[in-house]
This record gives structure tokens, C-alpha cells and sequence, in this order.
């Protein structure tokens, strides 16, 4: 199986090394090469034969969401990883990215040293790298078979409560599932997208303008309404107490994530059990999957993301391949399905309360 190819495009000289540095000493990727803006990047796309491309935002020549959109004219499906600062500056330009097709985001560490740059490079980059390539390769996961379809009992539990679980990905597959919810939506909807905290106050904003439905950041203490959208925010996970108001937690991240869907699941579960609907779209890693397990064992359900719609189809695969998946659906249709879903079972034109 060959090696994933990275076109690494960066103003800064340092940045372009310590990651050309990392690729070249990672024996699954090699160094398609690099540039120091976009438009010397456009110039060398052809010749790169990239499968994937770093792509900082601001730069000079031609910034990252200019090079992106040209690029996106060349290769439309060519993966790429946004390289953002930490700020409301870098964060809007991020969104702006993702919306204009890049694949995911790295925020830029503010190491201290050469040695934490490298580690960071290691810990944050280089599995984004692979998760994105992976598809160019021939390296992704292959198909799992799903679980046998669960009985007709299951199916007609009557939903109290959604919730999402999303990370490599997201903001594109949000953008496609909640404007098509209706406004009078029947149920709470929450949302853990793994992102600093700065991007998910943003990115609810974004979806606000988008959807019908209501979104907003969660805080600790507002109240559960049918009929919301609740966006975790970043570096806190989500809770529900008594099914009526949110809670953020400080806690430990888990699967290495803060939010962590994982922990949203679980404290649905506990409150609304039968009545949770959990829905988990495109992203790196397993979370999620431990906690659709306990949504099956409280007697709710769990819709996914289809592995040809996904970005990265590593939350979705884990929770089929565990056998947890009551139904697997092109992005395009979960929407649809979350609504039918929440109908079952409730006479039209009746919303409840919770």
C-alpha cells in the first residue's frame, strides 16, 4: 500500500519544517512538497499528485479560503487541513473554510519550544493526515456488516430527545442536517462537535442563521426546550440534569475529546432512556460508540452516518461495526429521519412538553 502524499503550504518557513520534518520520519506519509502561498501551491498542485494538503489561513500572495476555493476548482475531493489561529479572527476564517470545502482543521499550537512544536505536530497532525488520506490510498477501513435490524418494538419508541455526536467533518454535515428541521420540532436537540471553545460559539451563531430551529451555544443552566439546538461548548463536556437543564463539565476529556459525545450519551440515557434518539455523524476516532451502547441498553436508538458521505468514517464505523447501528444513512437523509423519527408515535400537529 503506498504512502499518503502531503502538500504541505505555509508562510512560515518553521512550520513548513518541523511538518515536512514529521512526514518525512512517519513511514505511511512522504512529502508531496511544500510552498510558502497559495498561489506557488496552485502552481505546484498538479505536480505534488497530493492526497492530501495543509493549507494555512492567513497568508500572504493569496490567503488560505482564496487558495481554497481555487484548489476546490482543480480537485474538488482533494482532502485538506486548514491550519487556523487560535482567535475570533482565525476561527471566522476556519468556518468560512469548512463551509468552503475544506475537509478539517488544526489550530495553530503556541509551543514554547521547537521539541513541544514537534510533539504537537505528532499528536494533533499527522493522525488528521492519515484519517484524510487514508480514502486516496486505499488505506480507509473497509465496510463493516451491520447488526441484524432491531425489532419493531425498538423502532417505535417514542423519541423525547436527539442528540449528535460529530467531529472530522461536522460543520459541512450540520449545515445539511439541521436547516431541515422543522421549527416546531417536537424535542431538544444537543450537539457535541469536537472544537475549541471560540469555534462553537461561532458555529452556532452560523447554524442559527441557517436553521429554522433555534441554535444556540449551551451554557450551564439553561433550560431544555423542544424545539432548540444546543451546541456543547468547546472544552467543556455536556450533561443533562433532570431532563430540564444543561450542565457543563470540567471533567477529564474522553477519547481524548473535550466535549465528548460519550459523555452527552450517557447523561441522555440516564435521563431520557427509551426516548433518546442518538445520531452520530462523519469523524476521527470512536466517540461516541460507548455511549450508543448505553443508549441501546436504555432501550433508545442510533442512527449513522453512511461511510461513502463521510469525511472520515471513524465515529460512524465504530458504532457499526459494534453492532449499535439501528440505521445507516447518506448524510442527506438524516435529517428526514431524525423527523420521522419524532413523529412516530405522536399525533400530528401535537408538540410535547417537556
Amino acid at each position: 500500500m503506498r504512502k499518503i502524499r502531503v502538500l504541505v503550504v505555509d508562510d512560515s518557513a518553521t512550520i513548513r519544517r518541523i511538518v515536512a520534518d514529521a512526514i518525512a520520519a512517519s513511514p505511511d506519509l512522504e512529502l508531496a512538497g511544500t510552498a510558502a502561498n497559495g498561489r506557488l501551491a496552485l502552481d505546484r498542485l498538479q505536480a505534488a499528485r497530493a492526497d492530501v494538503v495543509t493549507l494555512d489561513v492567513e497568508m500572504p500572495v493569496l490567503d488560505g479560503i482564496a487558495t481554497l476555493k481555487a484548489l476546490r476548482a482543480q480537485a474538488p475531493r482533494l482532502p485538506v487541513l486548514m491550519f487556523s489561529s487560535l482567535t475570533e479572527k482565525g476561527a471566522l476564517a476556519t468556518l468560512d473554510a469548512l463551509a468552503a470545502g475544506a475537509s478539517d482543521f488544526v489550530t495553530k499550537s503556541r509551543a514554547a519550544s521547537l521539541e513541544a512544536a514537534r510533539a504537537f505536530v505528532e499528536l494533533e497532525v499527522l493522525p488528521r493526515l492519515r484519517a484524510l488520506g487514508s480514502r486516496a490510498t486505499g488505506s480507509q477501513a473497509p465496510a463493516v456488516r451491520l447488526a441484524p435490524a432491531p425489532p419493531p418494538s425498538r423502532l417505535a419508541s417514542r423519541v423525547e430527545a436527539v442528540v449528535i455526536g460529530v467531529s472530522t467533518g461536522g460543520p459541512q454535515a450540520l449545515e445539511q442536517v439541521l436547516p431541515r428541521l422543522p421549527r416546531d420540532l417536537a424535542v431538544p436537540v444537543l450537539v457535541v462537535q469536537h472544537m475549541p471553545a471560540m469555534f462553537t460559539e461561532l458555529l452556532a451563531r452560523r447554524l442559527g442563521t441557517l436553521s429554522a430551529v433555534a441554535v444556540a451555544e449551551a451554557a450551564d443552566g439553561m433550560p431544555v426546550l423542544p424545539g432548540k439546538v444546543y451546541i456543547a461548548k468547546g472544552g467543556r463536556h455536556l450533561t443533562v440534569e433532570g431532563r430540564a437543564t444543561l450542565r457543563l463539565d470540567d471533567g477529564p476529556p474522553e477519547n481524548s475529546c473535550k466535549p465528548a459525545a460519550d459523555v452527552l450519551f450517557r447523561s441522555a440515557a440516564e435521563n431520557w432512556k427509551a426516548g433518546v434518539l442518538a445520531v452520530v455523524l462523519t469523524g476521527m476516532g470512536r466517540d461516541g460508540c460507548s455511549g450508543s451502547e448505553k443508549i441501546r441498553a436504555a432501550g433508545g436508538s442510533v442512527v449513522i452516518q453512511d461511510q461513502e458521505t463521510s469525511v472520515v468514517w471513524g465515529m460512524p464505523g465504530a458504532v457499526a461495526g459494534a453492532g449499535l447501528a439501528d440505521a445507516t444513512l447518506p448524510i442527506a437523509g438524516v435529517a428526514a429521519e431524525i423527523v420521522a423519527r419524532v413523529e412516530r408515535g405522536r399525533l400530528p400537529g401535537l408538540r410535547c412538553a417537556l
